[in-house]
């Protein structure tokens, strides 16, 4: 006759419900289960610790890679479906909202989602990717290895947060991350901040 509490505490059932236990091992736990109730409330126990576990540490997704995803099929779409890739100017100091008109005039150019972050991408070429994109709330953390990104805002404001400065920004404003600089993007306005963003390789 097994000491079952003993065999709680042996550690199997966590190996159990890891799903690292033998062949064998299962086999005597499933066996011994039906007759011994508090087995089955420790699997339970131990997978709900292990689900709060698995939530308090993995981190959140960017909300970002999802919205670009989406909006690299979105545009893969419209270019099976006819679109002409046009060439999109580059951000710069100079640049001007009225320089994306033909694009931000466009009907299907809007904001279709409920997501923290949307985009739709106007321009694609081994040098850049140009979207018009609407943030929600923040940006997580994140270092661009091998592109510049550059703003122009469009509606509402955001900051742009690095280690050593905090960089306001509005409609109107233009601002270029420098390569390899760790930032987060906190949306200030009460309206989704919209902007052109691009991402230009170094």
């Amino acid at each position: 006759m097994k000491d079952i509490k003993k065999y709680i505490g042996s550690g199997i059932i966590e190996m159990y419900v890891l799903g690292l236990a033998s062949d064998d091992e299962k086999k005597e736990l499933e066996a011994l289960s039906p007759h011994h109730p508090e087995i089955d409330r420790e699997i339970e126990a131990v997978s709900s610790a292990l689900q709060m576990y698995n939530k308090a540490t993995t981190p959140a997704p960017n909300p970002g890679v999802k919205a670009f995803l989406m909006a690299t099929i979105d545009f893969t779409e419209r270019l099976k479906n006819g679109e002409v890739p046009a060439q999109v100017p580059l951000l710069s100091e100079q640049s001007q909202v009225s320089d994306y008109a033909q694009w931000l005039e466009r009907a299907d150019m809007v904001l279709d989602s409920n997501d923290d972050a949307y985009a739709k991408i106007i321009g694609y070429a081994p040098e850049a990717i140009t979207a018009i994109a609407w943030l929600r709330n923040e940006m997580p953390y994140e270092v661009h290895e091998r592109e510049y990104e550059r703003f122009l805002v469009l509606e509402g404001s955001c900051d742009v947060i690095m280690q050593d400065k905090i960089v306001p920004l509005k409609a109107g404003d233009y601002y270029s991350i420098p390569i390899k600089t760790a930032h987060v993007i906190r949306i200030t306005s009460e309206i989704p901040c919209k902007v052109i963003l691009q991402r230009v390789a170094a």
